[in-house]
C-alpha cells in the first residue's frame, strides 16, 4: 500500500490533501470520524483523511452503515472493516433496523444513517465527521433542484459544514470531482466497490446522474454546475444574514411560540417576510423540511386577510399587533417519552430523571392543576402544548407555569438561527 505519511510526496496528490486543509483552517480536530460505504468516493475520503491525520498528530476513526436494504451490504461492510484494520483505523459498521418502509426510501435511508452516525460519534467522544460528497454530487443536487421547481434555498446545494447537536459535519471534496477521487486510488493501488443502485433509474439523484451526462456536449460540467451552486449560495448567504438581523427586531419567542410585529412583518421585503414565516413554521413543528411553496402562498394570503390559519402542526394566529405562531394541541396529544429524551424534538427537561417519570404535554387538565399558571404571563394556548412531568396521571411539574419541583425545561434549537443557518 503507498501513499503512507504526509508530506512524503504530494505531487498529483495535493489539490486533495490541501482541500482539508481549507475545511480546517483553525485547530484541526483531534478525533475524526470518517463516512465510508465502500464506494470510490468515500474510500478516497478515509485515505487522504488517514494520511493527514497523521500529519496532525490526529486520530481518524471510521464508520459504516449498513442500511439492511440490499444483500451485500453486508460484504461491503466487512470490505471496508478489512481495508482500515490494513491502515490501523478503528472501524465500525452500524445497522438500521426497519421495518417495511413507506414513502421516499433515499429520503428515509438518509435520515436514518445520520442519525446512527450522530449517535455513534458523541457516544466515542468525535467532534467532527468527514462525508465524501463530491462536485458530481453537488451537481446532481443541483439538477434535482430544478426538477422540482426549487427556489434559491433548494439550488443552493449541499452545505460545506455545519454543526448539529455537538457535532460538526464537513464536506471537505466538494470542490473535487468523483473522477478526481477515483484517479486518486488508481494510483495509489486502491480498490472500491460499486454499489447497484447508482444504476437504477427508479431513483432520481441516478436520473440526474444520467441527465449530466447528456449535457456535457454543451460543455456543462459537474465542476461547472458545482461553481454555479457555490455563487447561488454566496447570495443565499446574504439573503439569510439580512433575514437574521430582520428577525432580530420584529420577532420574539415566548414558550415555544414565534410572535411577529405584525406591521414590520407586512412591510419587509418579500424573500425576508417569506423566510422568517418558514423559519417559524420549522422550528415551531421541529420539522425538517419547509412547507411547499403553495402551502406558504396560502398561509401568507390568509395573513394578509387576517385569518387564522393551521399549517404543518402549528396554529398561526392574526391580531391587529401580531402574528403568533404556535404548536397545534392535537399534534402533541399523545406524544410521550421518557424524561431524559427530547420531546417533540425540541424540548430537553433538566431535573431528576426516574424511569417511572414521563414526558407530555401538559394539556388543558394539566394546566387547571397549575393555580398560579397566570403568573408566568404565558398565554393558555402556549402552556398547555408546553411539556410536563407526569407519573401515570399524576402531575408531577410543569415547569413553565412556575410548577417546578426540580425541573427546568428549554429548547434545545435557538430561533431563527438554528432553523436559517440550515
Amino acid at each position: 500500500m503507498s501513499g503512507t505519511g504526509w508530506p512524503q510526496s504530494e505531487g498529483e496528490d495535493a489539490f486533495l490533501l490541501h482541500l482539508p486543509e481549507w475545511t480546517y483552517p483553525g485547530k484541526w480536530p483531534s478525533r475524526t470520524g470518517v463516512a465510508v460505504s465502500g464506494g470510490s468516493d468515500s474510500m478516497a475520503l478515509l485515505h487522504l483523511f488517514w494520511r493527514l491525520q497523521m500529519h496532525h498528530v490526529g486520530t481518524v476513526y471510521a464508520v459504516t452503515v449498513d442500511h439492511r436494504l440490499r444483500p451485500e451490504a453486508a460484504e461491503e461492510a466487512r470490505f471496508v472493516a478489512r481495508f482500515c484494520a490494513e491502515l490501523g483505523v478503528p472501524h465500525d459498521t452500524l445497522v438500521w433496523d426497519h421495518g417495511p418502509i413507506q414513502g421516499n426510501l433515499q429520503d428515509q435511508a438518509r435520515r436514518a444513517r445520520y442519525a446512527l452516525i450522530g449517535d455513534w460519534a458523541r457516544g466515542a467522544g468525535i467532534t467532527d465527521v468527514v462525508l465524501g460528497h463530491t462536485a458530481d454530487d453537488q451537481a446532481e443536487t443541483f439538477l434535482m433542484g430544478l426538477a422540482r421547481e426549487a427556489g434559491l434555498d433548494g439550488l443552493s446545494g449541499m452545505r460545506r459544514s455545519w454543526t448539529e447537536a455537538g457535532l460538526r459535519w464537513a464536506r471537505p471534496y466538494l470542490s473535487a470531482s468523483r473522477e478526481d477521487m477515483r484517479s486518486y486510488l488508481v494510483r495509489h493501488g486502491l480498490t472500491w466497490v460499486d454499489d447497484r443502485s447508482n444504476t437504477d433509474d427508479r431513483f432520481q439523484r441516478v436520473k440526474a446522474r444520467r441527465a449530466l451526462d447528456a449535457l456535457a456536449p454543451l460543455g456543462i460540467t459537474a465542476e461547472g454546475l458545482a461553481g454555479v451552486v457555490t455563487n447561488l449560495a454566496i447570495a443565499r448567504s446574504d439573503l439569510v444574514h439580512l433575514a437574521l438581523e430582520t428577525a432580530s427586531r420584529i420577532t420574539r419567542t415566548e414558550a415555544g411560540e414565534v410572535v411577529f410585529d405584525l406591521r414590520p412583518w407586512k412591510t419587509t421585503g418579500t424573500d425576508t417576510r417569506r423566510r422568517l414565516l418558514i423559519a417559524a413554521v420549522r422550528w415551531v413543528s421541529s420539522a425538517d423540511y419547509a412547507p411547499r411553496a403553495e402551502q406558504i402562498a396560502r398561509l401568507e394570503a390568509s395573513i394578509w386577510q387576517g385569518r387564522d390559519a393551521t399549517l404543518a402542526g402549528c396554529k398561526v394566529t392574526v391580531t391587529v399587533a401580531e402574528l403568533r405562531v404556535s404548536r397545534e394541541p392535537k399534534t402533541v396529544a399523545g406524544l410521550e417519552c421518557p424524561t431524559d429524551v427530547l420531546w417533540d424534538r425540541r424540548w430537553r427537561l433538566t431535573g431528576p430523571h426516574d424511569p417511572a417519570l414521563r414526558i407530555r404535554a401538559l394539556g388543558p387538565d394539566g394546566l387547571r392543576a397549575c393555580k398560579d399558571w397566570r403568573e408566568s404571563g404565558l398565554s393558555r394556548a402556549a402552556l398547555i402544548v408546553s411539556p410536563a412531568i407526569w407519573r401515570g396521571e399524576e402531575l408531577i411539574a410543569a415547569p413553565l407555569t412556575g410548577k417546578t419541583n426540580g425541573w427546568m425545561a428549554e429548547i434545545v434549537t435557538p430561533f431563527p438561527e438554528g432553523v436559517l443557518s440550515h
